[in-house]
């Protein structure tokens, strides 16, 4: 066989042309990129296979094709910069007024405007290893889909028991399977993929699903938990083909899969029937459909940038509608898109219409779409749910007419002198009118009375006229209720009186307070109460109403004699009061406060007629509003309990550093354990990253506005994508933790996680893998370190996320840090008793030591 080298020298035809206020293209010939001399490279026949194949350099970076070496007798680059001009032939890629985007497209990097550069189709593989080579993008992929399923299914089923917050959603699938309505502060989709995997898996609702209780025959806990952790799985391929629309290196999607293949934390959640698995999945997607999107913007309106706007405003509306954490994600949809709209608003060359368009583009796909995959889930919700269940007082009365097994729709329409009645608070999240025997401890000392969401007897309530008027006698004429008559409102299991006195109430101390005095006999001007409507659901405004009736017409009870109207507006009691809500007097007469505003719910009079439930219709976006103010509103109540220790919450500022775990089961010797905690180097590593990007970033500028050149055309524009993308994702998942004042957990920096990895290997991959001072020995060695401690530092720890076996004292390697909360000790103030609390049991003896 015989070969021959042919070797072609084509300088620049024309010196490159001054900057100017004008858009400036350059000659072809001057996008060829420049190497150490203006060559074409060296190519060989051979006539076997007549095929062309490039001579291999020594100073190939087979990683990084922007790699080189400094020219002789030229300034290395700086410590800090990836490049610097080499020469007068890449000179034309000078870009000071940043007009040149044909050049920075023409080196590999989508401005938005213009098409990556062509790249040669290679030809057909002629062996495996070709076949191989050609098709890397894919081949890791499903390896390391592979390794993740064995990492998340990898015995699955050793936990028999109901571990951690599986006591909540496994029951919120049974009531999906059994159709019996139910509330809870996250909205429905993740909880209806719950119910679908027990359904697919032959579940048939009936567990109860009880803390710590072991699971029957009957169900396939083992096949549910598989279904949900296939979530889990996808998000390592996931990983990898969003570093690769990131434009990552090759070693950095490799780091960036072996993260979220290999992290502890990612690995415990997924295993369970639990919604951060789905959480997880849509935050990945929708990163990877907003970076698909970003590398689509050179062919805008083309059938590719429709499918990937689109698919990123559905899952977009899929993230919100698991967990509402899936908003921060949203968040950053929407400042990339503003950054868009605002760049292209300065691109003078486009014109109105089109920049119109895009507007419209974006409203239609990231709004309204994101919009209505939320609102699907809801009403899918209440199609699915439509039996009387738990969460019904959470809802309106009058959406609660319409549940089967309910017997509101029954219940007498006209309400009259002498029924018996419950009444419902109007306001978003409000219960009924309560009260129990237990009394005040502070103010009057009388009987509470509270808004409790569940149905009991002590929430019904007698309607009498006033003291001096004549008691109600069954056998006279029936005197319909309407506004403005004064009654007296009877607690009918203790037989006293709602009342109200110029008191503070024990909360909301500005108002009155307001209890239950006297009894049937006993009583003052004190318990008299003016009704006035407000309007009617059915029939409208108030003039159209001349009867109450009962669950459409609103009302309000003003106090006769103070002029204050009874009110609850969510304000929790302390535990003396049950943590239920409290019940005031407001002063001030405000008609547009809902929290002032009652129905009647349930009513029994026998002398009357039952009512139709044709007459009771409740509007789908009424309930659907309704539903999600009263989800904010119970969210924003799940605050720290003085009067408790939680044990497993933690502060947002231990998690970056990884400073607690949370146990997530008993902690038995006999029971497998698992232990909440994140991958040491993985989160460590994350965590510093953001900060060291801050740095590098301050410093880059500074250099910029020196007039250094650390850039070639498009690197400067890719970098701050990418760190955009991951630190501005971190702080907008991260930041609101910080300020909300509910109580949190661990498994609330899981979705920000994601963004510190992204961070950690854009980092990594731009000061050593594409560094242009190292050589390939050094970035393989750099690679080969990370790896392989990411993989030793999770097979150390993996029993954490695996399960631990036998007891704790066994496994004494996977202590972490002192201060993981798997067990508490405490002395009592005699220093004579121990008390040691290991999951749910206490144990306490004679400390002899002294």
């Amino acid at each position: 066989m015989t070969s021959r080298s042919v070797a072609l020298d084509i300088q620049p035809s024309s010196p490159p042309s001054p900057s100017s206020s004008f858009e400036e293209v350059a000659h072809p010939n001057s996008s060829w990129h420049q190497q150490q001399r203006d060559t074409l490279p060296l190519h060989y026949m051979e006539t076997d296979t007549h095929r062309r194949r490039a001579l291999q350099s020594d100073q190939k970076d087979s990683d990084d094709k922007w790699a080189h070496e400094p020219a002789a007798g030229q300034r290395p680059p700086s410590p800090f910069a990836p490049y610097a001009p080499s020469g007068p032939s890449e000179a034309v890629w000078e870009d000071k007024d940043g007009k040149n985007v044909y050049g920075k497209a023409a080196l590999g990097y989508s401005t938005g405007r213009l098409p990556p550069p062509r790249t040669r189709r290679p030809p057909p593989p002629t062996n495996f290893t070709e076949l191989v080579q050609q098709n890397q993008e894919h081949i890791w992929p499903v390896i390391y889909t592979l390794l993740s399923c064995w990492t998340r299914f990898h015995d699955i089923g050793k936990a028999n028991t109901v571990v951690w917050d599986e006591a909540h959603f496994g029951k919120f699938g049974s009531y999906y399977i059994k159709r019996h309505f139910y509330f809870d502060v996250h909205p429905p989709l993740g909880k209806m993929l719950v119910g679908l995997a027990g359904l697919l898996a032959g579940y048939d609702g009936n567990f109860e699903f009880k803390s710590g209780d072991e699971y029957p025959n009957t169900v396939p806990f083992v096949a549910m938990r598989v279904m949900l952790s296939l979530f889990g799985v996808a998000m390592v391929p996931l990983a990898w083909y969003t570093s690769v629309e990131l434009r990552l290196s090759r070693r950095a999607c490799h780091l960036v899969t072996l993260m979220v293949l290999l992290d502890l934390a990612w690995i415990c959640i997924s295993r369970f029937i639990l919604l951060d698995s789905m959480l997880l999945f849509f935050t990945f997607t929708t990163v990877f459909c907003l970076a698909k999107f970003h590398n689509q913007q050179w062919q805008s309106f083309s059938a590719d940038w429709w499918l990937w706007l689109t698919m990123t405003g559905l899952s977009v509306g899929c993230v919100t509608s698991v967990k509402w954490v899936g908003f921060f994600a949203t968040a950053l949809v929407g400042l990339y898109t503003v950054e868009d709209l605002w760049e292209k608003f300065g691109d003078l060359k486009m014109p109105v219409r089109t920049y119109a368009k895009h507007w419209t583009a974006r409203i239609s796909c990231l709004i309204v779409l994101p919009i209505l995959v939320y609102m699907t889930s809801f009403k899918l919700h209440f199609m699915i749910l439509n039996q009387t269940g738990t969460g019904d007082s959470q809802m309106s009365s009058l959406f609660q007419a319409g549940l089967e097994g309910n017997d509101f729709a029954r219940n007498p329409l006209e309400v009259a002198i002498g029924s018996k009645v419950t009444f419902k608070n109007v306001g978003y999240g409000g219960g009924l009118l309560h009260s129990h025997y237990q009394t005040l401890p502070v103010g009057s000392n009388q009987q509470q009375v509270t808004c409790y969401h569940y149905k009991d007897d002590n929430n019904h309530w007698r309607i009498k006229r006033p003291w001096g008027e004549k008691d109600y006698d069954e056998n006279e004429p029936i005197q319909f209720l309407k506004d403005g008559d004064i009654v007296r409102l009877e607690h009918t299991p203790t037989s006293r009186h709602l009342h109200s006195h110029v008191v503070p109430a024990p909360v909301t101390h500005h108002h009155h307070e307001v209890s239950c005095y006297g009894n049937s006999t006993v009583g003052d001007v004190n318990d008299h109460w003016v009704v006035e409507v407000v309007d009617d659901l059915i029939l409208g405004r108030k003039k159209y109403v001349t009867k109450i009736h009962s669950l459409t017409t609103r009302i309000r009870f003003r106090h006769k004699m103070l002029g204050c109207y009874l009110r609850a507006a969510n304000a929790i009691l302390p535990s003396w009061g049950f943590k239920q809500v409290e019940v005031t007097c407001d002063k001030e007469n405000n008609p547009g406060d809902s929290h002032t505003y009652w129905n009647v719910e349930s009513h029994w009079n026998d002398r009357l007629p039952a009512g139709d439930l044709k007459l009771y219709k409740s509007p789908f976006l009424r309930d659907f509003w309704h539903l999600n103010v009263a989800m904010m509103t119970s969210n924003n109540a799940l605050v720290p309990d003085p009067d408790k220790e939680d044990i497993l919450a933690s502060l947002p500022s231990e998690w970056p550093w990884l400073h607690a775990g949370l146990r997530m089961c008993g902690w038995g010797d006999n029971q497998p354990k698992y232990y909440l905690l994140g991958h040491p180097l993985i989160w460590w590593g994350g965590t510093v990253s953001l900060i060291f990007s801050v740095f590098a970033l301050a410093v880059y500028l500074f250099r910029m506005q020196r007039h250094y050149q650390d850039f070639r055309p498009g690197e400067w524009e890719h970098f701050v994508y990418v760190f955009k993308v991951g630190f501005i994702g971190w702080a907008l998942h991260y930041a609101p933790f910080m300020i909300m004042g509910r109580v949190t957990y661990l498994h609330h920096y899981l979705p920000t996680l994601y963004f510190a990895v992204i961070m950690l290997g854009h980092m990594i991959d731009h000061f050593i893998f594409k560094s242009r001072r190292l050589s390939e020995q050094v970035k393989w060695g750099a690679f080969t370190v990370c790896a392989s401690a990411i993989i030793g530092v999770w097979w150390w720890f993996k029993a954490v996320a695996l399960g631990i076996d036998g007891p704790v004292n066994d496994h004494k390697g996977l202590q972490w840090r002192k201060v993981c909360r798997v067990f508490t000790i405490a002395r009592d103030k005699t220093n004579r008793y121990i008390t040691c609390r290991v999951g749910t049991s206490t144990i306490r003896w004679i400390h002899t030591c002294h």
